[in-house]
């Protein structure tokens, strides 16, 4: 069981300081293309591709990145702790909002190409030819009766390697497989088996297209230090999301609250609740919940929302929303209600019997904290992880409609 747990943090930290690097590469582009960056002369001597931080400071808070100057400097502090910007003489390991001069280590060529990193750019550069093949064997299909987005059978990747020159031997390919296996870059579906020559379906676990909100990472980072304690509880209570949909006793399914259309609902079956976590929900198009019996649990694949609205809509003066704090004491189920969306999130349904009910959480409420922590810019599973690592009490500010 410590075996276990000692391989699932170090993924977890893999996985983490690939989002960071990822997050990183993309701050650092958009900073070349806002002109942030660039030669700037201190002390009579000229500093390349640097920036300063205040300046930074204000950019993210003014982006919207960070929602003010604190959070924004722990977020560069992050990125500084994985060697992804640095101070220009190297003289100062704490960045301080102030006028200091900072690059990014990719700029100067001092980013440390270690192993690791090295593995991470592979699997990375895959993914890009793989995505971007015409007819690119990243697909929807399915394992056991459930869809899985751009996944791809395990002997279909090592085919496609061959062809293009990236492995001389299937030998060869699949111990590549096996190692980006074992860095976190891909996995099998259900997270059952190693990589094999064969029909079993993997996919990629890292989205590397997907744009990061940067303050993700400190989300993730805080879910790396609670994960040791946080993964043995959902083993041992077999829940994937603190967003589970409250059984009554004695009933055989679950009730939530939802408006669509009966003919909307799609039944999901399986002999355990763990066997579809969190990820395969969302990999095929469903809200994020977890069953709560082996029967069958009724979800609504489709947005309950009348239309979509962005973070800067909700926050705008005279917006038609009001916004309200809810305190949702948990049970042995769970909350019982279903978050869905990227920034914002909103709540998708609602267990009738639930604690979530009882509390007024409803559909169309657009989550706005969560604990105290601004949850607005964040997507369902960072929202979901913040839930699981803090007290069974959930204190929630969310946004509704205005009647």
């Amino acid at each position: 069981m410590e075996r276990t747990s000692s391989i699932r943090r170090k993924a977890m930290a893999r996985h983490h300081k690939g989002e960071v690097m990822i997050a990183g590469e993309q701050l650092r582009l958009r900073l070349h293309n806002g002109k942030l960056i660039k030669d700037r002369l201190y002390h009579l001597r000229t500093y390349p591709n640097c920036f300063v931080a205040r300046e930074l400071i204000d950019w993210l808070v003014s982006h919207k990145e960070a929602p003010d100057r604190a959070t924004a400097v722990c977020l560069m502090q992050h990125l500084m702790d994985h060697d992804i910007i640095h101070h220009v003489c190297d003289k100062r390991p704490v960045l301080k909002d102030a006028k200091l001069l900072y690059r990014f280590r990719k700029d100067d060529g001092t980013f440390p190409f270690n192993t690791e990193v090295k593995i991470f750019m592979r699997g990375q550069e895959l993914y890009e030819h793989l995505i971007g093949d015409e007819n690119s064997i990243l697909q929807l299909r399915e394992e056991h009766g459930v869809a899985y987005q751009h996944s791809f059978p395990g002997c279909q990747l090592i085919d496609w390697l061959l062809r293009n020159g990236e492995a001389q031997s299937r030998r060869q390919g699949i111990e590549l497989c096996r190692t980006l296996q074992e860095h976190g870059i891909i996995q099998h579906v259900t997270k059952k088996y190693d990589f094999f020559d064969s029909g079993l379906l993997y996919q990629f676990c890292i989205n590397f297209r997907r744009r990061r909100h940067l303050s993700e990472l400190l989300n993730d980072s805080e879910q790396d230090a609670n994960e040791g304690v946080a993964v043995s509880t959902r083993e041992d209570n077999l829940l994937d999301s603190p967003f589970v949909l409250h059984t009554k006793k004695g009933g055989n399914s679950p009730t939530f609250q939802s408006v669509g259309s009966s003919e909307d609902l799609k039944p999901i079956t399986s002999g355990r609740r763990s066997s579809l976590n969190s990820l395969q929900l969302h990999s095929a198009g469903f809200p994020p919940f977890v069953q709560v019996s082996s029967t069958s649990v009724v979800c609504n694949p489709k947005s309950v929302l009348r239309r979509n609205y962005t973070c800067e809509e909700l926050l705008a003066p005279g917006a038609p929303f009001i916004k309200k704090v809810l305190t949702v004491i948990g049970d042995a189920l769970g909350w019982g209600f279903v978050v869905r969306g990227t920034a914002p999130c909103y709540v998708q349904a609602v267990d009738r019997g639930s604690p979530a009910a009882a509390a007024g959480v409803k559909v169309r409420q657009f989550v706005c904290q969560v604990n105290g922590q601004c949850v607005l810019y964040l997507d369902y599973r960072n929202v979901s992880r913040l839930v699981m690592t803090g007290p069974r009490t959930a204190v929630v500010e969310i946004m509704e409609p205005l009647e």
